[in-house]
């Protein structure tokens, strides 16, 4: 460790790339979360940046006084304290776009999945039972002639549209301003969408206006075809209706690969047959994780390097340093 070289602080556990690109230029300070920010005064006066998977309060933040950016490994960052980062001055940097490709994909892997139930069929051979029991059950559902509505029409959720098309699905969005030159159905308001559709691609992030909006109403509207699929936040979804809805048919089924209180799934989604659920896998594969990692980093480098940064979350907008 150097005394002269500028020391990021690194909370928690994060991708090992992280690590590995920024140690050639930086020294790293590893903290458990646990401890609390509890690093001596000589070495919180050299921390200029911090590296995080998860959150960050305010308490964290003001322990290091003379920390200028705060680079989170996701794209969600509703954990971090941004509100008071801004107010430091301090810039945000999220991972955006690495990542779309990937969650889309499993978006639809799910919606697969939920309507056909794949996972249930290669089980169905793996145990012996077609041999034993003949042949698998017929799935209630299929992608064919779905109405599907996308609740968030951000980056991710145009890359889940563009993969619906070649299904030759009806798609439609509900956003809180419709997107302009789209060949997809505006709705105003989720409800109404709901009630249009008979399939619904949640993709929000968690914000005061998300908390628990696919409620019994939502659930309701979509009707006992209807399936849901969440690849958003589990947040968003008022998990004691969304099992109801699914245990008496209400909902036709679901797919989940969030959940509002990771890694805790409620007991009653796992002994539901109408739904499909995956340890919020989304972004998980070995060359996305790496490309968010090489971004973490990218944008810590940038800042020192150049006085910018290369992904600013919005609401802590970039000045180039003096």
């Amino acid at each position: 460790m150097s005394d002269t070289r500028i020391a990021v602080l690194v909370l928690g556990k994060i991708h090992p790339r992280v690590l590995e690109k920024l140690g050639k230029q930086f020294d790293i300070i590893s903290v458990e979360r646990d401890d609390g920010p509890k690093v001596d005064a000589e070495t919180a006066a050299r921390i200029r940046a911090i590296a995080v998977a998860g959150g960050l309060n305010a308490a964290w933040i003001d322990a290091f006084a003379n920390v200028e950016v705060i680079a989170n490994f996701g794209v969600g960052y509703d954990g971090i304290d941004v509100r008071h980062a801004a107010s430091k001055g301090i810039v945000v940097t999220n991972t955006p776009d690495v990542l779309n490709d990937e969650v889309a994909d499993t978006a639809i892997a799910l919606l697969l999945n939920t309507l056909r139930q794949f996972p249930k069929a290669e089980s169905w051979l793996r145990e012996g039972r077609w041999v034993k029991d003949g042949a698998f059950p017929l799935s209630p559902f299929s992608m064919k002639g779905r109405r599907i509505g996308i609740y968030g029409l951000g980056r991710i959720g145009l890359e889940i549209a563009r993969r619906l098309g070649p299904f030759k699905v009806q798609i439609g969005y509900h956003t809180r301003s419709p997107r302009d030159s789209l060949p997809y159905d505006y709705y105003s308001t989720l409800k109404e969408m709901a009630q249009s559709v008979d399939t619904l691609i949640s993709i929000v992030p968690k914000t005061p206006e998300t908390h628990k909006v696919i409620n019994a109403e939502i659930l309701s509207a979509l009707g006992p075809q209807g399936v849901f699929i969440n690849v958003g936040r589990g947040w968003s979804v008022d998990d004691d209706a969304l099992i109801a809805a699914l245990r008496n048919g209400t909902l036709g089924a679901a797919g989940l690969d969030v959940f509002y209180d990771e890694p805790n799934v409620p007991e009653g989604y796992l002994s539901l047959p109408n739904i499909s659920v995956l340890p919020h896998v989304a972004s998980a594969s070995v060359p996305t994780r790496d490309a968010m990692a090489d971004l973490v980093a990218d944008n810590i480098i940038a800042w020192f390097n150049n006085g910018n940064v290369l992904t600013p979350v919005p609401e802590t907008p970039v000045k180039l340093k003096a």
